[in-house]
């Protein structure tokens, strides 16, 4: 594919920085890792499914759209239902999370999920090579992205292994930061970093679908700190969901008008409320025809549908009737933001918490 990309490279990184994502620190590295050097030929958008690329002129417009690019479905295998199993996320995504990160000249940093590489330059280019570790669990990915990143002129040490248990060989990093979500920290990252570092990683839980927490590592072999926004990203492998039970439909009974607070109910700070005070209830919402609505169930075979007019409940739990008294419960704490929301980790296990490590919220 041939094509005249540095207009679109530019228009990309100024945008960035006219956005506030992307501060002088790390424009210097945005602007000498171009985007396009890191995405395969075949790609799909994410939209319902994941949709397959076709021409040159598509591929141009995802590459330097702020999307992100799936790059690989059904773990590389032919014929599979096309389910993204591996992406290049969406520049302003990588610009916030590697500010977040906020590292300086001389740290070694262990990136959780290389992907497509993408990210791994950027961080040697601001870092330098012998500084960045990054682990991808699939031996192809890596094997890819480890040849992109040196035809790029980098040469951080890429490893083939399962970042769950971070890179032993490579420790102590100042920090470490995931590309993939995980629903806990594992404690092998908090060992791997050093006193005074921090981690920076999407957790993932089943009412939410991601947030941002960035940990500060101490002495004692504890790390805690706060949420820092939503942050969808790919579950790691390891954790990837189980099927759920079927829900069966003749179970289903009318209970009333929704009368939805969706102001909150949808947001981040009221999923990470109800995500401890509901454990295993996933909630999604959307308009597929044009109606705002929200679908409920436990993964074992009960469920919700929620419109403002109406309630209907399937299986032998009432879950809309359950997150509503949760909501009550959360409206009556302050309707608490995500900043206010933390995550303490120990050898163990993690627990989170609201407004102070010293008040855990389960």
């Amino acid at each position: 594919m041939t094509e005249d990309w540095r207009p679109r490279h530019a228009a990309l990184v100024e945008a960035l920085t006219a956005s506030g994502e992307l501060p002088d620190a790390w424009r210097p590295a945005f602007a000498a890792v171009p985007r396009h050097h890191f995405i395969p030929a075949d790609i799909w958008e994410q939209r319902a499914t994941c949709v397959p690329v076709t021409t040159d002129a598509a591929w141009w417009d995802l590459v330097y759209r702020d999307v992100p690019i799936v790059t690989q479905v059904d773990d590389g295998q032919s014929d599979g239902p096309a389910i993204a199993t591996s992406s290049n996320s969406m520049p302003t995504m990588v610009a916030r999370m590697l500010t977040a990160l906020e590292v300086a000249d001389g740290q070694r940093v262990l990136e959780i999920g290389t992907g497509s590489g993408w990210n791994a330059a950027l961080l040697a280019a601001r870092l330098g090579s012998r500084n960045v570790t990054t682990v991808e669990v699939d031996p192809v990915l890596a094997e890819k992205a480890a040849k992109v990143i040196k035809d790029a002129g980098y040469s951080p040490d890429v490893v083939w292994g399962d970042g769950a248990w971070g890179w032993e060989s490579g420790a102590p990093y100042d920090r470490i930061i995931a590309t993939c979500s995980v629903r806990r920290i594992p404690y092998a990252w908090v060992r791997q970093t050093k006193p005074g570092g921090l981690i920076l990683a999407p957790l993932a839980g089943d009412f939410w679908s991601g947030a941002l927490v960035r940990l500060d590592v101490g002495g004692d072999g504890v790390a805690s700190g706060r949420f820092v926004g939503g942050a969808r990203f790919m579950p790691m492998r390891s954790e990837r969901p189980r099927p759920d039970a079927p829900v069966d439909s003749g179970t289903g009974r009318r209970g009333g008008t929704g009368a939805l607070p969706a102001e909150t109910m949808a947001g981040l700070g009221f999923a990470l409320y109800a995500g401890a005070k509901l454990p295993g209830v996933v909630m999604a919402d959307g308009k597929p025809d044009g109606r705002y609505q929200m679908w409920l169930h436990d993964r074992n075979g009960s469920a919700a549908t929620v419109t403002q007019e109406e309630v209907w409940s399937y299986g032998p739990r009432r879950l809309w009737e359950e997150a509503t008294a949760v909501h009550e419960a959360y409206v009556n704490d302050g309707s608490p933001g995500p900043g206010d929301f933390g995550l303490t980790v120990s050898p163990g296990g993690q627990r989170l918490w609201l407004r102070s490590p010293d008040t855990p919220l389960d």
